[in-house]
């Protein structure tokens, strides 16, 4: 096992969507390992490491609300915005007034998880590169004290921003709120894992220079159980299942 840290993350809202909905957002009563997986590569990412979820702690209730949302049913087209860096025309925008569509959510709100993870080596790094696992414990230890990110960390969806991601020591448990604690074991089904692509995280030209990787991906699921409030991830990850 790599460096670990430990940390606390709340948010107003937060969104952990079912993938068998098909057309409403439906949120998980709990994070998924992927979408933390997710928040922390939004504070420091390299081709270098992986962040492995070991340990997820509800502290507030699990309390759900039900909001609209606008979507849009398009996304802009690659070939158009090829064809406009090239000067040969096109309009490489979209507009949302014309495709905008309004859903329902089922989103979870006060939220507030401990997170125990740590990241490992994937032996993947550019030429240039001397990589050390020293180097990068350091560089995540300092971004999480200072609250450093290159994008908004967010709780599933985009529109649902991390309000506060503090580095701690220890969790103090007695946090929990007494309805979580009085749970017991609480078999959580199966739910998402994470998604896994193909490609592996390396590029299929083989160039980092100009990188191209695969969209085929799978998602893996996994059924843990949340026990006084905390989900012990590492002790389901062996059963993972696709």
């Amino acid at each position: 096992m790599g460096y670990g840290f430990k940390v606390m993350i709340e948010g107003d809202f937060a969104c952990f969507t079912r993938p068998e909905m098909k057309v409403e957002r439906v949120s998980y009563d709990v994070p998924t390992p992927g979408a933390l997986e997710g928040l922390l590569k939004s504070i420091y990412w390299k081709p270098a490491i992986k962040y492995v979820i070991d340990k997820i702690i509800v502290f507030n209730p699990i309390d759900f609300t039900s909001i609209r949302r606008n979507e849009v049913k398009e996304k802009i087209s690659y070939q158009a915005v090829k064809s406009a860096m090239n000067g040969k025309g096109g309009n490489p925008c979209i507009y949302t007034s014309e495709i905008r569509s309004q859903r329902a959510a089922l989103v979870l709100k006060n939220v507030k998880y401990g997170v125990k993870f740590h990241f490992e080596l994937t032996g993947i790094r550019n030429e240039e590169e001397t990589d050390s696992e020293n180097k990068h414990y350091n560089i995540i230890k300092r971004r999480l004290e200072k609250g450093q990110c290159f994008r908004t960390p967010c709780l599933g969806c985009s529109e649902f921003p991390v309000k506060s991601i503090q580095l701690i020591e220890q969790f103090d448990m007695n946090l929990i709120d007494k309805s979580i604690q009085l749970s017991g074991d609480v078999d959580l089904g199966f739910m998402s894992y994470q998604v896994r692509f193909d490609d592996g995280g390396l590029p299929v030209n083989n160039d980092w220079t100009n990188p191209k990787f695969s969209d085929k991906a799978s998602t893996l699921y996994y059924r843990p159980h949340m026990i006084n409030g905390v989900i012990d991830v590492a002790q389901y990850r062996e059963e993972l299942k696709c």
